[in-house]
């Protein structure tokens, strides 16, 4: 039976305890069994990392959900981990190089002339960003400055010019993403110091323009592979000032995530555009192999400016590859799917490389 593994963030007696059934990935674990495939819990942390690395090589498929940043850990042991399992044979979704090509800001920049990006710049250091940004903010409007890779509103800030705090001094006033954040009021040098930690190495600031219809709220679109397996629709308060009642109210809480299949009516222009349009022409500026697509992955996007006709545009503000999850109530059938096709295009390549196989054909 073909097996596969299952990751996720914990501790030792998390990894101990773990069953197929009792984590949030159960619905998962369920549609894979249904298809014949054995599937099994591997909770990772560094502190026992050699372990999961000999669970992983033990199995023919790796499926990752595990966030760039939790509770001031990374994955600079999982990632380098993950990459040598995949020399070994089995296939990891979603792969390091992947998640680096299509999971961290810098693509809202590469792909922002597919049609689902906006008047979106990138500072690659901080003598770029500290020569180009006051500028583009004097002339351009509110801004929306993102890390390059980030989770929960992690390095995602509004930023707005207002009257100077002193004589000659230009000042902003910022909104960091993360739930329970408040506007603060300070120099622009000040705060452009602060966005000096982003250029780590490898690290970089994107620049896109604030979305005044953020209030019509967040669709997120979940992708398996190259197609939509369905929408979540959520009034999003990340970037929106709190009510007078305060950041930690009731009222300043995001509302729920509304999940819609694939066919909700109200998305079906969205769905055709990732389909037929925008995935395909992402893979291609990217180079990524249909094969190497991440089995589950999303693109969130906001309502951008209306057309002539009152149509809805729609503004990419992230792809989310490394750890995607609540998803909706189809995508663990479509995730089984995905995973069984992947195993047999695995199984029929290590047939058709093995000498016995090639010895057959011969004869």
């Amino acid at each position: 039976m073909p097996g596969v593994a299952v990751v996720w963030r914990g501790d030792r007696e998390g990894r101990r305890t773990a069953t197929p059934q009792n984590n949030r990935f159960h619905r998962v674990f369920e549609e894979l069994a249904a298809l014949g495939i054995h599937a099994e819990p591997a909770v990772f942390d560094e502190a026992f990392a050699d372990e999961v690395r000999a669970q992983l090589l033990s199995v023919d498929g790796v499926l990752v959900w595990v966030d760039p940043i939790h509770d001031g850990k990374t994955r600079a042991v999982l990632d380098p981990m993950l990459r040598d399992v995949a020399t070994r044979g089995p296939w990891v979704s979603a792969h390091p190089d992947v998640i680096l090509k299509m999971g961290v800001k810098q693509v809202l920049h590469r792909t922002k002339h597919l049609g689902w990006d906006t008047d979106t710049h990138l500072y690659g250091s901080c003598q770029a960003f500290r020569a180009a940004f006051p500028e583009q903010l004097q002339t351009a409007g509110p801004r929306v400055l993102k890390q390059n890779r980030g989770n929960g509103g992690q390095g995602v800030w509004k930023v707005e010019r207002i009257e100077p705090l002193l004589s000659g001094v230009a000042a902003v006033r910022v909104l960091h993403a993360r739930r329970g954040s408040v506007p603060e009021e300070l120099a622009l040098a000040d705060f452009m110091a602060r966005c000096e930690a982003y250029f780590t190495p490898g690290g970089c600031i994107v620049d896109q323009p604030f979305q005044p219809r953020l209030p019509d709220g967040m669709i997120r679109c979940y992708m398996g592979g190259d197609k939509v397996v369905g929408f979540g629709h959520q009034f999003i308060k990340a970037l929106i000032p709190p009510p007078p009642e305060g950041p930690d109210s009731e009222a300043a809480q995001p509302g729920p995530r509304i999940m819609h299949p694939a066919s909700a009516e109200p998305f079906q222009t969205l769905r055709t555009r990732m389909e037929v349009d925008w995935t395909p022409q992402m893979m291609a500026v990217l180079d990524i192999e249909p094969d190497s697509l991440p089995i589950i992955w999303d693109a969130d996007f906001l309502y951008g400016p209306r057309t002539a006709s009152g149509e809805d545009s729609y503004v990419l503000c992230e792809i989310n590859v490394s750890s995607v999850f609540a998803i909706p109530d189809q995508a663990p059938a479509e995730i089984a799917r995905l995973v069984a096709a992947r195993l047999s295009t695995s199984a029929n390549r290590s047939v058709r490389q093995s000498p016995g196989a090639a010895l057959t054909v011969n004869a």
